[in-house]
C-alpha cells in the first residue's frame, strides 16, 4: 500500500491535483443537479448503455475521485478511475466529431462541421484533463499537502 502513496513529486503538484480534482467533482454533481443534460438524458442523447444506471454512477465517481484528489488521498487510485472515464468520454463524444459519424454505437452531435480541428477544439478540456490525471497517475500527490504524503511517511517507534 505504501507504494501506492509514496511520491517525490513538487510540492507544486497540488496545483494539478486542485485545478483536475475540481473539475471533476463539480461535473460530477453537475451531472445530478441537471440529470437531463448533463447525467442520464446525455448520456442516452449519445449512445450510453443504461443511461439511467450509468448517469448517476459516473456522476458518483466523479464527485468521490474528484474529491480524493483535491485532498491528495489515494490520489493514483482516483486517477485510474477518472482516467476510464475521461477516456470512455472521448470515446464516446469526440471520435464521432473526428469521423463524421456514429462510432461503435455512440452517436454523432449536430456541429458546423467535423473532422481533426473540430475535434481537437471539441475535446480540448477534455485532453487537459486526461494528460493531468496521466502525470498524477505518475508522479502521485506531491510531497506537501497531501494525505497520500502522511500516510506514506515512515511511522517513527518510541525507543524509549
Amino acid at each position: 500500500m505504501r507504494r501506492l502513496l509514496i511520491t517525490s513529486a513538487p510540492p507544486a503538484t497540488v496545483l494539478i491535483r486542485l485545478v483536475v480534482g475540481t473539475v471533476f467533482f463539480f461535473e460530477g454533481i453537475l451531472k445530478f443537479l441537471y440529470p437531463e443534460e448533463l447525467g442520464a438524458g446525455r448520456f442516452a442523447k449519445i449512445g450510453v448503455p443504461s443511461p439511467e444506471v450509468m448517469g448517476p454512477f459516473v456522476g458518483g465517481a466523479e464527485i468521490v475521485c474528484g474529491g480524493l484528489l483535491i485532498i491528495g488521498l489515494l490520489t493514483r487510485v482516483g486517477a485510474v478511475v477518472l482516467l476510464i472515464d475521461i477516456t470512455v468520454a472521448i470515446v464516446s463524444t469526440k471520435i464521432p466529431i473526428l469521423l463524421g459519424s456514429g462510432f461503435w454505437g455512440f452517436s454523432l452531435t449536430k456541429l458546423p462541421r467535423y473532422g481533426f480541428l473540430t475535434m481537437i477544439h471539441e475535446a480540448r478540456t477534455d485532453l487537459a484533463m486526461w494528460f493531468g490525471l496521466l502525470f498524477l497517475l505518475i508522479v502521485g500527490a506531491g510531497r506537501k499537502w497531501s494525505l497520500d504524503e502522511k500516510l506514506a511517511a515512515p511511522r517513527q517507534t518510541d525507543r524509549g
